[in-house]
C-alpha cells in the first residue's frame, strides 16, 4: 500500500483550523493546475510547482522598474523560480539563494554574477549552486533591495500561501532581524494565472509576509495599495515547534542563546 506523505505542515505550531484550511487551498491550487497540464516535472502536488510560462514570467518581471532598480536579490531556491535567478546573474545583480529548508548553520548560497563556475542558468540551479556560490551567514549578507519568494497560491491583496514548510517566513524574519531588508524592500512572486485568487481568500497567519508584486506570464498586479502589514523582522518563537526548530540548525542555535542570554541576566 502506498503511503500517504506527511503534509508539509506537520511540524507548524498555531491554529489547527487555519492550517487546515490552508492545506485545503494547496490541494485546490495542485489540483487545479494538474488538470489544467501546466504544471512541469515532477508535477505539482507537494511543492512551489514549477508551471509552464515561468520563463515568460521571468521576462516580464524583468521589464519593471523594481527589477531595473535592484542590485542584491534574494530568492528561493525552486524550480519555479529558477527563470529569474537566471536573468538576475545575466543582469549583473548579486543573487542570494536560501539552502533548501534552510539545513545549513549558513543557509545562504552567494552567487556572484562577475565570479561564476557555469553559465548563469546552469549555476543557479541547487544541483550545481555549490560550484558556483559560496554559503555565507545572515550576518554576512548586504542589504536585499528585491526578494524574490516562491508561492502554492497568492492573493491580488498579496497574501501568500506556500507549500506549508513556513521556510520563506523563516528566511524574510531572519533577514529582517539583520537589517538586511525593510519596509522598502520589494517582495514579489512568479506564479501561472490558475494559483492567483481573489483578495481575502488566501488564509494567512500574523507570521505570513504578503508580497508586494504578483507576476505572471500575462499581467502583473500591484498588490501595495491592499496587502496588509508586513510583520516586523523578528522570529515568532510561539508559532514554532520543538521539531521545527530542531530542523533548522540556525533557529536551534538562536534559541540556545536567548535561553543562555536568559540565565545569564537571571
Amino acid at each position: 500500500m502506498a503511503r500517504t506523505p506527511r503534509r508539509h505542515d506537520h511540524d507548524a505550531g498555531g491554529d489547527r483550523a487555519l492550517l487546515d484550511a490552508k492545506a485545503a487551498l494547496r490541494e485546490e491550487v495542485w489540483t487545479a493546475l494538474t488538470e489544467a497540464k501546466v504544471a512541469r516535472f515532477p508535477g505539482a502536488r507537494n511543492r512551489i510547482s514549477n508551471f509552464t510560462g515561468a520563463e515568460k514570467a521571468a521576462e516580464l518581471l524583468r521589464s519593471l522598474p523594481e527589477w531595473e532598480k535592484a542590485r542584491a536579490v534574494k530568492s528561493n531556491p525552486d524550480s519555479a523560480q529558477l527563470p529569474v535567478r537566471r536573468r538576475a546573474l545575466e543582469d549583473g545583480k548579486t543573487l542570494y539563494m536560501a539552502v533548501p529548508k534552510l539545513a545549513e548553520e549558513d543557509p545562504f548560497f552567494l552567487l556572484d554574477p562577475e565570479h561564476l563556475a557555469d553559465p548563469p542558468r546552469r549555476a543557479v540551479s541547487i544541483k550545481n549552486a555549490t560550484r558556483s556560490a559560496r554559503r555565507v551567514a545572515v550576518d554576512d549578507l548586504d542589504p536585499v533591495d528585491l526578494v524574490v519568494t516562491g508561492c502554492v497560491a497568492v492573493g491580488e491583496d498579496g497574501a501568500r500561501l506556500g507549500k506549508g514548510g513556513g521556510f520563506a517566513d523563516l528566511e524574510f524574519a531572519l533577514a529582517g532581524a539583520a537589517g538586511l531588508i525593510s519596509d522598502r524592500t520589494v517582495v514579489v512572486t512568479t506564479v501561472h494565472e490558475l494559483q492567483v485568487r481573489p483578495a481575502g481568500v488566501v488564509p494567512t497567519a500574523a507570521h505570513d509576509v504578503p508580497v508586494d508584486l504578483v507576476v505572471t506570464p500575462d499581467r502583473v498586479i500591484d498588490c501595495r495599495p491592499a496587502r496588509g502589514t508586513r510583520p516586523t523582522g523578528e522570529v515568532r518563537w510561539e508559532s514554532l515547534t520543538d521539531e521545527k526548530i530542531a530542523a533548522i540548525p540556525l533557529l536551534a542555535k538562536l534559541r540556545n542563546q536567548g535561553l543562555r542570554n536568559q540565565g545569564g541576566a537571571s
